[in-house]
């Protein structure tokens, strides 16, 4: 019985230790510019990194990106960004300094969302999307972003916004090998175990 615990307690774990290593970051501010051709964002600061936190007057890196086109009537409704074309960096450092920690792209629909109140003059927006790229040690990941915008008419009639926050999660992405080979072991494992159980 002990056994078959061991068993089952291997089979959770394994496939969950291979999805396991997650790297969280946030930022704010940056150069945006906002049209029905697209969203650039450069130069956004990083503001944390897997928990560690950049000084106030100084960030750890930057995170840009870039996205389709808009479908939807207008900038100020919601509407979705198509992932053609686009772009999703983040870099460590600056100047000379700096090292491209991720190099990708959106997949699928970039989510535009109003959150503005009623009546209010400060227009805010939600971007949601999902991205997959590749880290700087050659290991593919994939992963989520959300950023928040703020405009008010006129800036977003001149393809003006800001953004007030953002966070990005990437997920390494198990190859297809390693987790044949996690099955086959598992099988092998419990093909042990019955035998044994069995004489």
């Amino acid at each position: 019985m002990r056994r078959v615990v061991v068993l089952a307690l291997l089979a959770f774990a394994l496939p969950i230790a291979a999805w396991a290593d997650t790297i969280d970051i946030t930022n704010k501010f940056g150069e945006i510019s906002v049209s029905m051709g697209g969203i650039v964002s450069t130069h956004s600061e990083m503001r944390s990194y897997n928990g560690i936190n950049a000084p106030r007057s100084s960030s750890l890196g930057y995170v840009s990106f870039g996205t389709g086109a808009f479908s939807g009537s207008s900038l100020a409704s919601n509407g979705t960004f198509s992932a053609t074309g686009s772009w999703f960096d983040i870099v460590s450092g600056s100047g000379k300094h700096a090292v491209s920690i991720f190099s990708g792209a959106f997949v699928g629909p970039i989510t535009w969302t109003s959150t503005t109140l009623p009546g209010s003059h400060r227009l805010t927006f939600v971007l949601t999307g999902d991205i997959r790229g590749m880290l700087n040690n050659g290991h593919e990941e994939t992963g989520k972003t959300t950023q928040y915008f703020y405009s008010t008419k006129f800036q977003l009639s001149k393809g003006i916004a800001h953004i007030s926050g953002g966070t990005t999660t990437l997920s390494a992405t198990p190859e297809p090998g390693t987790l044949g080979l996690l099955g086959t072991g598992l099988v092998g494992i419990a093909g042990i175990f019955r035998r044994k159980k069995s004489a």
